[in-house]
């Protein structure tokens, strides 16, 4: 049996207090790993080597710093197949997805951060002649990393590269339901020479691990990723410490389709932004809004698109959606689907879980699920699923659309299908959203802010962002 042990000052360590998690395949059903259940003992010797790295690191320069993390890159990109799997093995998805998409998206993160600091400046005002103001940044010191199951080597890379470009050390935990390709990054990151302590990962519960990173007050900056309750619970704690914060939390996403669209081509790509990653992507487009005009035309297109993401073996070359992540998501998954026939739904396509044969016939599947016949504020449209679940909603006009899209308590991605330009860019202004995408879904470009409005996070993560999140400014003033 494999133990997943703590990567602390550049060696792996059991937890210091020798509990240790069941690891399960959600797409087996099998145990076939052991989680080291750390506690705030092995935060404390996590955040001890990370203060005793940070002198040496933050005083390297940014391209010294820049070629470390190039390399980390490079190690990634070199056991893609073994990292594919290990994602593919933890989280359910298919193996094809992890191989196309997250990991190589592991790879982009660390590329693009080494390379940001590169060409970073500060700002430079002249009061008048005599006098002069300019603007240091410098990092922050000890930070904190908190990542999140569903794209589990994708968001632990998206937080860590910033922090490390800007000079700072981290204490990182990944979740406890998919740990094993951070586990696996240690290592690489000791092969391509990252100085020990400067990345410390720490395994276990949120309860346990996570909250004592939070608590801990030589770690002066918290960045989570993952659900709007304990975003609030993190904040309770860490707001009276004066720590920073970046939380990227729920959301319930609208994709609007106006009636000058073609039916087939964007059904094909609205089926995909719902079900990618059996729908366990916070960016997920879950409540799709389609004009009156072209409803019942775009109902049925999309009922035949969903129908490839028929799930299978997350190892099976074809197979488009994996297992959900765990047992109990998925039983909370299915409480919702029927919830949506309680609320008066009609179960278009899916609406159960899938037995499989062979190796997954234990495993965690459940049919992608497409709902009509339920209104734009019942729980089914205003909670979180995080699954492979979406309702079909008719509109007839852009005020009608916009309060319905508007009207929940989140506000992360939507997507927005026309041919008219004039409509597109109406649309994306009135949508209380941090991230709008017309006539694409999922189209990243990593210098962009990336965040959500109302219940959805505080702050912005990605480009120049992120380094700022993770660097403290300061104003010098010189009079001559």
């Amino acid at each position: 049996m494999l133990h997943i042990r703590n990567y602390i000052g550049g060696q792996y360590h059991d937890p210091v207090e020798g509990g240790w998690i069941d690891n399960v395949n959600p797409a087996t059903g099998e145990v076939y790993s052991s989680i080291a259940r750390s506690t705030a003992a092995d935060v404390e010797l996590a955040v001890t080597a990370a203060r005793e790295a940070f002198p040496a690191w933050s005083a390297l320069t940014a391209k010294r710093r820049s070629e470390i993390l190039m390399a980390i890159s490079r190690g990634i990109a070199a056991h893609l197949d073994d990292l594919a799997l290990a994602e593919s093995n933890d989280q359910g998805k298919p193996l094809s997805l992890a191989k196309s998409v997250d990991i190589p998206r592991a790879i982009d993160n660390m590329a693009f951060f080494a390379t940001e600091i590169l060409h970073t400046h500060t700002e430079a005002y002249q009061t008048d002649q005599h006098v002069m103001n300019y603007v240091t940044r410098s990092p922050l010191g000890v930070v904190g990393c908190i990542s999140p199951w569903n794209l589990p080597l994708y968001l632990f890379t998206w937080k860590i590269a910033p922090a490390l470009a800007a000079g700072n050390t981290v204490v990182a935990k990944p979740s406890e339901l998919t740990p094993m390709t951070a586990f696996l990054l240690g290592q690489i990151c000791t092969d391509a020479g990252l100085p020990p302590g400067v990345l410390n990962i720490v395994q276990g519960y949120g309860a346990e691990v996570g909250a004592a990173i939070v608590e801990h007050p030589m770690i002066k900056a918290i960045s989570f990723t993952g659900g709007t309750a304990t975003g609030a619970t993190i904040a309770r704690t860490a707001a009276p410490m004066f720590k920073k914060l970046s939380l990227e939390l729920g959301g319930k996403n609208p994709t609007i389709v106006y009636d000058d669209v073609e039916v087939g081509y964007v059904a094909r790509h609205v089926a995909r932004a719902a079900f990618t990653n059996q729908g366990e992507i916070c960016l997920c487009g879950s409540r799709i809004f389609v004009q009156r005009g072209i409803y019942d035309a775009f109902r049925d297109a999309l009922v035949r698109e969903i129908a490839a993401f028929t799930p299978g073996d997350p190892l099976a070359e074809g197979t488009r959606m994996g297992a959900l992540v765990n047992e109990a998501h998925m039983h909370k998954v299915l409480s919702y689907i029927t919830l949506a026939r309680e609320e008066g739904g009609t179960v278009l396509c899916g609406g159960s879980r899938v037995h499989l044969e062979g190796r997954c016939a234990n495993g965690f599947f459940v049919a992608p699920t497409l709902i009509e016949g339920v209104d734009a504020w019942c729980r089914v449209n205003q909670e979180e699923i995080f699954g492979p679940v979406a309702t079909l909603i008719p509109f007839d006009g852009e005020d009608e659309v916009l309060a319905m899209a508007n009207g929940t308590p989140y506000g992360l991605a939507a997507s927005v299908w026309t041919n008219s330009l004039q409509r597109a860019h109406r649309t994306a202004n009135r949508l209380e959203s941090g991230i709008v995408w017309v006539n694409t879904w999922l189209n990243r470009d990593l210098r962009t802010p990336f965040g959500g409005v109302k219940q959805s996070g505080v702050g912005r993560e990605g480009g120049i962002e992120a380094l700022r999140f993770f660097t403290e400014p300061k104003n010098i003033c010189i009079q001559v």
